[in-house]
């Protein structure tokens, strides 16, 4: 699993793809319209960003629609395929979307319209009648890997289509498209929407990165990263992960996803960073909107004993609950629950991110058995899920989601493990030992940047930022080393011996480059 070379990639197996294809090839054959419906995350994103553009090299008459996160909501809407029929579809392929939206395919089948899933979220115990579904998640599919992203499950799709077009010889009047040139959108949506990183997930990341180290990436990603500070030819997947994503997503978050898709879509700098700043500057708003409800959410839960912890505030922001419920999971080591009120009168949307041992969205599907009618809808993953449910029922659902997870969860699963790979010798805390850990990885899901722990001394701490705290540590031998603490100052410790989980990293500034430790986690020893 060491090599990361496209050789080693999985062949296109999945089930569902000759059936697209053929609808595809049709489409291409008799130039039908075909409308890719996309979702208001960065996976959505760079799906719809892959596809369109793909197709377009194909010959293919190709449009995008994506719903209004706070009218329409997610998923394949009946709304949704009437944004398509405006658009002129005859042909609808949705991205990280579709396997639960059995409402939208029958409004677009009834209107004539051919019907193609493309979708890597777990279906329910139905499957929706459309003319092809591609997901590695359907039962029975025979593709090895489960873990793609949606932009993952397009790609494939791309292989298997060009495949196809090739023994058909439907390249005699066009040259082929070289899909390696999609890898950045494919590693971009794959980090930033947290799927396992197994070895064809480590693949299609790790050749991803390549592609921008060598200045061959779309203009729309490298106006990103660099409206995040980030130089693109030492691009990692943290940097996806933390810089260019959460800029992305944040059109989704708080206005429309479509001006992330346009900056990807992008053909030159100069149309690209214009709409990267703007994307910048949504960004730090989502920052402060964050920050606002995190405090409030503390609050909340300050003295809550709940094991399955439900939160409602009536100011929140639908497009941020995701994000708080993240945060308060990782500080109480709770599965965690965050609510808004919904576009829709007497509505709530929920965003649940949970820790191991609970599938969350196995836990939304059996409280609904019990329950009949108290979830409008739900779906997600098994870390990640979200949920529609009436403001009135919130009470009845936090009382059987605590239930639920007091039940399924035990003692030891409540227990927070931080698992390390050991101390540093003396010798390593330099350069060269971070050079050759940002050369491994890809880090992310699944395959996790590596961390040490050990005991240090601390001889000055201040407070930066809102807040973080940097230190000044004496190592065991007397090195005086740098740390970092992002969002550490409610457990500063100012002076005396701590015990830390770190990483090392390279603090890259003004040009110079200076070895410290980033903090995970600290405790007065």
């Amino acid at each position: 699993e060491l090599s990361l070379d496209l050789k080693s990639l999985l062949p296109p197996t999945l089930a569902g793809l000759p059936e697209a294809c053929v609808e595809l090839i049709t489409a291409l054959r008799e130039k039908h319209r075909i409308v890719i419906a996309g979702d208001y995350d960065a996976d959505g994103a760079t799906s719809t960003a892959l596809a369109v553009s793909t197709l377009r090299l194909l010959g293919a008459d190709v449009d995008f629609v994506v719903p209004d996160r706070f009218k329409m909501g997610y998923g394949l809407t009946p709304g949704l395929v009437q944004a398509a029929l405006a658009a002129g579809a005859k042909v609808l392929v949705t991205v990280d979307c579709g396997i639960a939206s059995h409402a939208g395919v029958a409004a677009a089948r009834g209107s004539g319209l051919r019907v193609i899933i493309t979708d890597h979220h777990l279906p329910g115990p139905e499957l929706p009648s459309a003319h092809a579904i591609v997901n590695p998640n359907c039962p029975g599919d025979p593709f090895p890997s489960k873990h793609l992203a949606g932009v993952g499950v397009m790609f494939y799709l791309l292989m298997a289509l060009r495949a196809r077009l090739r023994e058909q010889n439907g390249f005699q009047d066009r040259s082929e498209p070289n899909l390696s040139d999609g890898l950045d959108l494919v590693a971009l949506g794959t980090v930033a929407d947290m799927v396992r990183l197994d070895h064809n997930n480590r693949i299609l990341v790790a050749q991803g990165l390549r592609r921008l180290r060598a200045g061959r990436s779309r203009p729309g990603i490298n106006a990103l990263l660099q409206a995040a500070g980030r130089t693109l030819e030492r691009t990692t997947a943290a940097d996806l992960g933390f810089a260019a994503g959460p800029r992305l997503n944040a059109a989704g978050r708080l206005t429309d996803m479509r001006l992330g898709i346009r900056c990807l879509l992008a053909q030159t700098a100069a149309e690209a960073e214009p709409l990267a700043q703007e994307l910048d500057r949504l960004n730090r708003e989502r920052r402060e909107l964050e920050s606002r409800m995190q405090e409030q959410a503390l609050d909340h839960v300050a003295e809550t004993e709940a094991v399955g912890v439900c939160l409602f505030d009536p100011g929140w922001h639908e497009g941020v609950v995701g994000l708080v419920a993240s945060r308060i999971k990782e500080r109480l080591h709770r599965p965690v629950i965050a609510f808004a009120r919904a576009h829709e009168p007497g509505m709530l949307k929920g965003s649940g991110r949970t820790i191991a041992g609970l599938h969350i969205r196995d836990a939304l599907a059996a409280i609904d058995a019990q329950h009949p009618g108290l979830i409008e809808r739900f779906g997600g993953h098994a870390m990640a899920a979200g949920l529609s449910l009436r403001e009135s029922n919130l009470d009845v659902f936090a009382t059987a989601y605590n239930a639920f997870c007091r039940q399924w969860l035990d003692e030891t699963a409540l227990e927070q493990v931080i698992e390390t790979d050991g101390e540093l010798e003396s010798g390593e805390f330099n350069l060269d030992m971070v050079r050759a850990l940002e050369q491994g990885g890809p880090w992310g899901q699944g395959c996790p940047e590596p961390s040490f722990d050990g005991e240090f001394n601390v001889t000055a701490a201040r407070f930066v930022g809102q807040d973080h705290v940097r230190y000044q540590l004496r190592a065991r031998d007397g090195q005086a080393l740098t740390a970092i603490h992002f969002r550490g100052a409610g457990q500063a410790v100012t002076a005396g011996p701590v015990r830390l989980v770190y990483r090392p990293v390279v603090n890259r500034y003004s040009g110079t480059e200076q070895f410290e430790l980033q903090v995970a986690a600290l405790w007065s020893a």
